[in-house]
């Protein structure tokens, strides 16, 4: 069996599959069937970006997975996939909500919809500049959470997303008054992130609450396919337990170590990524190097 991943936010960049939107008829339905669900240009913003809205988060959300979905249905269209063929799917923040849609869990309207909301909560939950994210490159989770508690950083890990990097949320200033103090504790890099907030932090409660809302009206499917969630890294076919992963997912960090790790558990080799850019595969080999990975962002690739 293969597992099939899908990216999160940073991953974009003008022009993402475009390869497949002129070359496929099924990807270019799905980028006017997301465009007339959300009211949102995703081919102008995706292809030209003449109004600079890729990279805002807003905009930015509905557009990694526009991309994702458009690449993944033409493989499936291509190359005779069935749902039936694959026993796991998982994704990386947003890249989890492609993952329900690919897997049919959720359906497209109502997955676009509820990321369209959720970018726009997202950007909007803390006044700009008050609060960031930064990536932090040499220690594992263990040792970050050891400096912050040490030191009573008013900091929280948002994403575990290898044994070797880890990104923090906070106040802006604690944030920038924080980097000496994890340089001197042997991080090799601190790498502040262009992002509008602090995701995946107690910045983000209210936003989730106001989601959970929407998310408590999906109409969820129940079919064979696994989802392995950010929120407890645990993998779940109940709907019950997705959903209230889901719920818990934007406040909280996103466990991809864990949700890696899982997969090992579970005895799955072969993990093919689908969406722009090769991100997951990178934090994938860092984690383990037993997964025979494909990624495919490009026709050629297929």
């Amino acid at each position: 069996m293969t597992t099939y991943i899908f990216p999160g936010q940073g991953s974009q960049f003008i022009g993402m599959s475009r390869d497949f939107y002129e070359n496929f008829k099924i990807a270019k339905n799905i980028f006017d069937e997301i465009s007339d669900y959300t009211g949102i240009n995703l081919k102008k913003i995706i292809f030209d970006d003449d109004d600079n809205k890729l990279n805002i988060t807003n905009f930015t959300q509905i557009s990694i997975f526009t991309a994702s979905l458009s690449i993944f249905k033409t493989i499936k269209s291509e190359k005779g996939i069935s749902l039936s063929d694959i026993d796991t799917m998982l994704g990386h923040s947003l890249g989890e909500y492609s993952a329900l849609a690919c897997s049919e869990k959720i359906n497209l309207k109502e997955s676009s919809l509820i990321l369209k909301k959720r970018g726009e909560l997202m950007n909007n939950a803390v006044e700009p500049n008050k609060s960031g994210m930064a990536a932090l490159i040499g220690l594992n989770s263990n040792e970050v959470e050891e400096i912050i508690s040490q030191n009573k950083l008013n900091l929280e890990i948002a994403n575990d997303n290898s044994p070797m990097q880890i990104v923090i949320s906070g106040d802006i200033l604690e944030l920038e008054n924080s980097k000496k103090i994890f340089i001197s504790n042997k991080v090799k890099k601190f790498i502040k992130l262009n992002v509008s907030s602090a995701f995946h932090s107690k910045y983000m409660l209210d936003a989730q609450i106001k989601l959970n809302e929407d998310i408590e009206r999906l109409n969820f499917v129940s079919n064979k396919i696994n989802i392995i969630s950010n929120y407890s890294a645990k993998v779940s076919n109940d709907n019950k337990e997705i959903i209230n992963s889901l719920k818990n997912q934007m406040a909280n960090r996103v466990r991809w170590t864990e949700s890696i790790k899982t997969l090992i558990t579970l005895g799955e080799k072969n993990i093919v990524e689908i969406g722009p850019n090769k991100v997951l595969s990178g934090l994938i080999h860092r984690i383990s190097k037993d997964f025979n990975i494909k990624s495919i962002s490009t026709v050629s690739e297929i």
